[in-house]
Parts: C-alpha cells; sequence; structure tokens
C-alpha cells in the first residue's frame, strides 16, 4: 500500500486497517514456522506497511495537539 493511499483513509479507518494488518501479520509469522511461504518478502512488504500506517497515526495525532 503507498503513502498516498494511506493519507487518504480516515483516522478510524486506519486504527482498524492496523489492527487487521498486524493480526495478518502475526499469523503469516506463524504459518511460516510451520512450514515455510512461496515468498518470503511478503512478510516484510507487510511489516513495512504497518510501520507506514502507524505512522501516518501518529503524524495525525501530534498535528491534533
Amino acid at each position: 500500500m503507498k503513502i498516498a493511499e494511506i493519507r487518504e483513509m480516515s483516522t478510524e479507518d486506519l486504527v482498524a486497517r492496523v489492527e487487521t494488518e498486524v493480526a495478518n501479520y502475526n499469523q503469516m509469522i506463524i504459518n511460516h514456522a510451520i512450514s515455510p511461504l512461496e515468498n518470503s518478502a511478503q512478510i516484510r512488504q507487510l511489516r513495512k506497511t504497518i510501520a507506514r500506517m502507524k505512522t501516518v497515526l501518529r503524524e495525525r495525532e501530534l498535528n491534533n495537539k
């Protein structure tokens, strides 16, 4: 997900999406430990997407203060 797409989302949607993506990430880690994924780069990509979302949330939090 691109940063421009993340910035277009509302804060409530973004918080819900972060929770969903973190759960998906945790499940992917567990699945990868049991049997390796075909594309293990997906794990890194998902982790970076979560970081982008959290960064935008933090920016919004700081701008509101």
